[in-house]
């Protein structure tokens, strides 16, 4: 029976491997055992950032409408209250951009939705 000798299937896997750590800090992009647990590391950290940006960029938005609302005499939740209440269907991502380069504009938005309570 031939001997089957793996060395290229080897070789191409800790070259995948180590074209993914490169850049990682000492040995983790030199040495094979401790790129892939650094390769593996940073896929966890790279799934849970995913997830996390989300929550940031929602925190973000939520404090730029906070500010923007105050200026204007209100509180953030009240604001978004009048919203829902008013069936005017825009996202905190929109609004908190419209209040930060548009603030006139949002200034209009603001009145449609506080002067009929």
């Amino acid at each position: 029976m031939v001997r089957v000798k793996s060395g290229i299937l080897t070789k191409k896997k800790h070259r995948k491997v180590l074209k993914l750590a490169k850049g990682y800090w000492m040995t983790r992009h030199k040495q094979f055992k401790k790129a892939k647990e650094a390769v593996l590391h940073a896929g966890e950290y790279a799934f849970s950032g995913r997830k996390r940006k989300k929550r940031d960029f929602r925190r973000l938005w939520i404090t730029r409408l906070n500010t923007a609302v105050r200026e204007l005499g209100l509180k953030y939740s009240q604001f978004i209250k009048m919203l829902k209440d008013k069936k005017i269907e825009i996202d905190r991502k929109i609004l908190s951009q419209i209040a930060v380069e548009y603030p006139q504009i949002f200034k209009k938005i603001f009145e449609k939705v506080s002067v009929e309570k």
